[in-house]
């Protein structure tokens, strides 16, 4: 079938006037022009490549809404599932955490997150998004090193982050704050946010003892299946370098410009959030998206908390963006396609999987339809497919 009258992105420009057609779930031709006949006309609507988030954070929210009240996991997942391809992700890593005294503790303790990995997996024939599955190794709990090699062994994980969220660095830097933070989201008093922070601190302190033999142990099992992994929360030159020693080929919001330029240098790709880059800011201070990506450190956009955000965020950056629209959409396209290993999708080419979305960009933008491998899995009623989907 043909797509026409499209402002078709591709990978390098824009066609004003362009039209794409679908083959057996592939992009199997490109025109500059209108084509007649065509089962569906743009009218002029934009049509990129379908969005490939590689980190969300969202399914933990969707199981469970509100504290406490927890929902079916099936129930939770076709949520999820939905809230995606109304924003046009087509691949999305669901990021979950092996973190047990989080404040999210119950969801993220070793047995639950485990449950719910392999409940997103064994579902994802039924769900419309190429579900994928990014695991957050929390290497200050070097207990769930057994969960995780379980994990990747069985092909469950797909992505791993080394994530550390120990007060005093990372992206938590500033004491201060986090201990404000931790008050007003767990209703503490200051003397016992002061005291979480600290029991914090000394739970890194008791494991300082496994952790290089955990993180060698986590990168080796990565590389042994071919699981991508990724860094977390980059602060300094030093722990980028340690990183990449490891085997790290992604730095995942870096908190520091210096952290992001090393990570550049060192030839890892630099991921931020498109909230961020939304709104022109870190929610906790740190790096803004947009700073990053006018010094040219950004290489991949990703929902982080808020997938509705990607198209906004890339509408955004193409004002800026060295080669425009078409620049800005490799972020969350070609770029982490290409990070992640994803050689069947991330553009508008040949012989690649019709993963596209179909959007407007007036205001902050709008998705109006979206499909993956050429089968509609999202339209908001204002664009009709004439004869067979």
């Amino acid at each position: 079938m043909w797509l026409s009258d499209f402002r078709v992105v591709l990978p390098d420009r824009v066609l004003p006037r362009g039209s794409v057609r679908v083959e057996d779930g592939a992009i199997a031709e490109i025109a500059e022009e209108p084509v007649a006949g065509a089962a569906l006309s743009g009218g002029g609507l934009l049509l990129l490549p379908g969005f490939i988030d590689m980190h969300g954070d969202m399914i933990e929210r969707e199981v469970e809404p509100r504290p406490g009240v927890r929902m079916p996991l099936e129930l939770g997942l076709r949520d999820l599932d939905r809230r995606l391809k109304v924003a046009g992700v087509a691949t999305a890593y669901a990021a979950v955490s092996f973190n047990p005294k989080s404040a999210y503790g119950h969801l993220r303790s070793y047995d639950h997150s485990r449950e719910m990995l392999r409940a997103l997996k064994a579902m994802r024939p039924d769900l419309k998004v190429d579900h994928r599955v990014h695991a957050r190794f929390e290497i200050t709990f070097p207990d769930a090193l057994g969960v995780v090699e379980e994990l990747i062994a069985d092909g469950t994980v797909d992505l791993v982050s080394l994530t550390d969220h120990t007060p005093g660095q990372g992206q938590y830097r500033d004491l201060e704050a986090l201990k404000r933070r931790t008050a007003r989201e767990q209703g503490l008093t200051a003397e016992q946010a002061e005291i979480a922070v600290r029991e914090r601190i000394a739970e890194k302190q008791a494991h300082a003892g496994r952790m290089a033999a955990t993180l060698d142990a986590v990168a080796r099992v990565c590389a042994e299946h071919g699981v991508a992994l990724a860094s977390h929360d980059d602060d300094t030159v030093e722990k980028v370098a340690l990183m990449r020693a490891l085997g790290a080929t992604i730095s995942e919001f870096p908190v520091t410009a210096e952290a992001a330029a090393e990570a550049r240098r060192l030839g890892l790709a630099v991921a931020m959030g498109a909230p961020n880059a939304l709104r022109g800011r870190s929610y906790s201070g740190n790096l803004s998206a947009r700073d990053a990506h006018s010094a040219g450190l950004l290489d991949i956009l990703a929902a982080d908390y808020h997938p509705s955000a990607i198209l906004p965020a890339i509408l955004v950056l193409a004002r800026s963006d060295p080669d425009g629209l078409a620049g800005a959409t490799r972020l969350a396209t070609t770029n982490p396609a290409k990070a992640l290993g994803l050689a069947d999708r991330g553009a508008i080419a040949p012989g690649l999987r019709a993963d596209l979305v179909i959007a407007d960009d007036s205001g902050v933008g709008h998705v109006r339809a979206a499909f993956r491998a050429g089968r509609k899995i999202f339209s908001d009623g204002t664009v009709a497919l004439r004869g067979a989907e």
